[in-house]
């Protein structure tokens, strides 16, 4: 099993939501976050006073699937979420050495 971390514009969860579930992805964790890589932050200006922001909001969405559905879901999550412009997010794969469904303590492939 690995876990799939994608970091993410907020503006696409729904878009990225509907391409897991269209490809067979059952369960999803999203949390709101926030960060910086290579865009940094941004100035704005409120009330004749310039501020910067160091830290952009961005979503986490965590996933585990089966080994074998890993190229299929990130192909998924880039298809909906590339615009080729910084920020577009990243993706990371996480390998999960055992997962435990607490109600029937099914363990392993059985919890997805």
């Amino acid at each position: 099993m690995k876990k799939i971390e994608a970091i993410l514009n907020p503006a696409k969860l729904d878009d990225v939501k509907n391409s897991l579930t269209s490809i067979g992805v059952v369960g999803m964790t999203v949390l709101e976050a926030k960060g910086f890589g290579r865009q940094k932050g941004h100035t704005e200006v409120y009330r004749g006073s310039e501020y910067v922001i160091d830290f952009r909001p961005k979503i986490k969405i965590e996933v585990v699937v089966q080994d074998s559905a890993v190229t299929q879901t990130i192909a998924a999550i880039i298809k909906v979420t590339k615009t080729g412009r910084i920020g577009d997010g990243k993706i990371f794969v996480v390998p999960v050495d055992q997962a435990v469904r607490i109600r029937t303590e099914e363990s392993g492939d059985a919890v997805l």
